[in-house]
């Protein structure tokens, strides 16, 4: 049978009948789904998310995109909230239950706790009938007419209507606070997006004694044991305030070569690139890898206030992850 069974066609019709499921799930997006923004907007502690099985699964999730967008929040497994985690819930605070039949007898049995806390209750069902949806202040609709199993039992569709109307919020409350990149850098300090949105050419830049960098009267003799001694394929030239006058770099060496000058005698100034690329120290690593691909250069000297403070190339950038 697996040889001859159209898995493509049985995957495509599961995705088929969920993307329905999120078109029509846009009919829920209303004046309950605004209050509930309002009340989380409003809301002085945290999001609480409960939800059994794979309710469970997508609360988590949902949780974890409300916390890294600015909306703090955390998952409590109704069962441990039973016997004890219940005491992670306080005043201020907004529980968020989420249940496709809205009888979940685990969460059920909480509410009448929860309510006497006089915490706000937003329930998410698939039931407006249901019994989490008529003991909730506010009740967020996601229904879907049918499951992408084909016995209509294992959740599916179910779930992902129920994680999109997650993202839906965590969304809209993060464009309503005015939720910056940098704000979301803070809450993903670690791994790749961390450093790009992060990471300061500051923070990377070589500086002091292992800056390299000559005067407009050196050789090009001398130029080039700086170039070697740094390690950076190039070598800024500058006066003696430190203000940048130019740059040299192994690309241009190989130039040079070509034009059979002499490099015992001939100053750096006369053959160095002059208004070579430079970024500042304050801005975003990402920023200078984009002007280095940009200008197809494999080093950047920094500069403030036309003075020069640092260099670094494409190792750098290597090195601490941007790339």
């Amino acid at each position: 049978m697996s040889e001859t069974f159209d898995y493509c066609g049985h995957g495509r019709k599961v995705i088929e009948i969920e993307v329905e499921a999120l078109q029509k799930l846009t009919q829920y997006i209303n004046g309950s789904f605004s209050e509930a923004c309002r009340l989380i907007a409003a809301c002085t502690g945290k999001v609480i998310i409960m939800g059994m099985g794979k309710s469970g699964h997508i609360g988590n999730k949902i949780a974890a995109t409300l916390a890294s967008t600015g909306t703090p929040a955390f998952f409590v497994h109704p069962g441990e909230a039973s016997h004890g985690d219940l005491g992670m819930i306080n005043k201020g605070d907004v529980v968020l239950a989420i249940s496709n039949s809205g009888e979940a007898s685990e969460i059920l049995t909480l509410l009448p706790v929860i309510k006497r806390l006089g915490i706000p209750l937003i329930s998410m069902t698939g039931k407006p009938e249901s019994s989490m949806a008529q003991m909730a202040q506010i009740h967020l609709q996601i229904t879907v007419d049918q499951e992408a199993c084909p016995l209509n039992l294992a959740p599916t569709s179910s779930t992902t209507a129920t994680l999109a109307m997650g993202d839906a919020l965590a969304i809209a409350l993060m464009e309503s606070r005015g939720f910056t990149a940098d704000d979301f850098a803070l809450s993903h300090p670690g791994g790749a997006l961390g450093r790009k949105l992060l990471l300061r050419i500051a923070d990377i830049m070589h500086t002091g004694e292992r800056l390299p960098m000559v005067g407009e009267q050196a050789t090009i003799k001398d130029a080039l044991l700086e170039v070697s001694r740094k390690g950076l394929g190039m070598t800024a030239v500058v006066d003696d305030q430190q203000n940048l006058l130019g740059v040299f770099t192994d690309g241009d060496l190989r130039r040079l070569l070509d034009n059979r000058v002499d490099i015992h005698t001939t100053a750096i100034g006369e053959v160095m690139t002059r208004q070579p690329a430079t970024i500042a120290p304050n801005q975003l690593a990402a920023e200078g890898l984009k002007l280095m691909e940009e200008r197809k250069i494999s080093g950047l000297l920094v500069t403030e206030n036309d003075q020069l403070v640092g260099a670094l190339n494409m190792h750098d950038l290597l090195k601490a992850g941007v790339m």
